[in-house]
């Protein structure tokens, strides 16, 4: 069953996704990352999610070096797509907002993300609305 990007229903079956996963192989400039990100233009209003330790999930943590502010259309492109290149070109195009860590993202986001990454990735976009 489909739910909506960054829905309740979607956070929990991706948790369960990612739970289930194993080891996803993560790449260590991902895994040093830690972000708090604001969706911004969803249906749900803005939506605050994190990454930590290269993992993404619901609600801001406290003590994230970096804040990430982007509409919902390239956070899906992102996270769900697996799509880096859609970041690069979301923050050149000045449609990603960063305040803190700007060296940490961009090592984040030129890391090739592991086989077992991609994999879940398209287990999340088969669950997504």
């Amino acid at each position: 069953m489909a739910h909506p990007f960054l829905s309740d229903a979607w956070f929990t079956e991706v948790e369960s996704l990612i739970a289930g996963f194993g080891d996803l192989q993560i790449p260590p400039a991902m895994k040093a990352a830690q972000l708090n990100i604001t969706v911004t233009g969803s249906p749900l209003g803005d939506v605050e999610v994190s990454v930590v330790d290269g993992i993404f999930s619901r609600g801001h943590r406290a003590g994230a070096p970096t804040r990430v502010r982007l509409d919902a259309a390239l956070a899906r492109k992102i996270f769900v797509d697996a799509d880096n290149v859609a970041g690069v070109q979301g923050f050149l195009a000045g449609e990603i907002h960063v305040d803190g860590d700007l060296p940490t993202l961009v090592a984040m986001q030129t890391s090739e993300p592991s086989e077992p990454q991609l994999a879940l990735a398209r287990r999340i976009a088969s669950i997504t609305a």
